[in-house]
């Protein structure tokens, strides 16, 4: 069982254009603004900017569901045909992330709070 989709991350190139896209689409500033993720909270979202994603793989937005058990349920996506772009990876603070690709290249992401 997930606690639904409450993160979406957005591969960007240009990380200050993306940050005032969405702070005029959210009306509101970033509760994280660093070189390598800006993220914003919103009606009870995180919507992240990743200047890096593209670069790992990232080809357009990936939500993120939120799990209990990040390893138990990427071991399942895997056993299941899903292929792994990102192994489990702290984020910082305890959150944990990962994510994959399944048959039609859809990408998703799982994530883990500590």
């Amino acid at each position: 069982m997930t606690a639904g989709l409450k993160t979406i991350i957005y591969p960007v190139k240009d990380v200050a254009r993306a940050k005032a896209v969405f702070s005029a689409l959210l009306q509101t500033e970033p509760y994280a603004d660093e070189p390598y993720y800006v993220g914003f909270k919103d009606a009870g979202q995180d919507v992240g900017l990743d200047p890096n994603g593209h670069a790992r793989g990232m080809t357009g937005p990936v939500p993120y569901w939120h799990v209990d058990d990040i390893r138990a349920r990427l071991a399942a996506l895997l056993d299941a045909g899903a292929e792994l772009l990102q192994d489990v990876t702290d984020v910082g603070g305890g959150k944990l992330i990962a994510s994959v690709k399944d048959a039609d290249g859809n990408l998703i992401g799982i994530t883990q709070d500590s």
